[in-house]
């Protein structure tokens, strides 16, 4: 692939993560999870936050294992099917990029010990249909990988973390999980959870006279 391309599909892709910022009829909903391989005694392996339009809802951790509502967002929801859902599939979502760590490969210069994986999954709904998904992944903090879902197109902006891609590549039941969340799952808990925020998440006024 050439620079070109690289940079074309690299923008693509973070304009998807950023499109939740977008205004209108445009909605996304993020989960950012952090998965460590080791953590110390009283801190979770696991957390994840989850936000709709950068304005957080959700918070989970492993070491109480269950996910908590945050703001008027989260309360207004957490007590729905699509919350119980998504509680669910964030505790086996975790232990599954848990296992991938293992064998996620660096460079040998830049290896510091067990490394930390974050990954954001995002997806976008607009005109009632799901209009956007991706993966984000990074390594102690810096990106490494970014994985269209809807396309099933690769950026490589870490070419020393070589063991995501391979291991999403060989392993297809791996793969497909996470694509049928970002694709299939998450746009659906958006569009249950948006008939509950829709007044909330009404466009700020750009001022003038009201």
């Amino acid at each position: 692939m050439s620079l070109a391309q690289t940079t074309g599909h690299l923008l693509l892709i973070l304009l998807l993560i950023e499109a939740r910022k977008t205004p209108g009829n445009a909605h996304s909903l993020c989960l950012d999870l952090t998965v460590k391989s080791q953590s110390r005694p009283g801190q979770p392996w696991c957390q994840v936050q989850g936000s709709v339009d950068t304005k957080p809802f959700l918070w989970y951790d492993s070491d109480s294992n269950k996910v908590k509502p945050l703001g008027f967002l989260g309360k207004e929801v957490n007590d729905t099917k699509a919350w119980t859902e998504i509680s669910q599939t964030l505790i086996e979502a975790g232990r599954e990029l848990r296992m991938v760590l293992p064998v996620i490969k660096l460079d040998k210069n830049e290896t510091r010990g067990p490394p930390t994986l974050q990954v954001k999954l995002c997806c976008q709904r607009e005109a009632e249909q799901c209009s956007g998904a991706s993966l984000h992944f990074s390594l102690d903090g810096q990106t490494a990988l970014l994985l269209d879902t809807m396309s099933i197109t690769w950026t490589v902006i870490d070419p020393g973390a070589t063991g995501i891609k391979e291991e999403w590549e060989n392993n297809q039941e791996l793969a497909e999980y996470f694509r049928t969340i970002s694709t299939g799952d998450c746009s659906y808990w958006l569009w249950e959870f948006l008939k509950h925020w829709e007044k909330m998440l009404l466009p700020e006024p750009t001022g003038g006279t009201p």
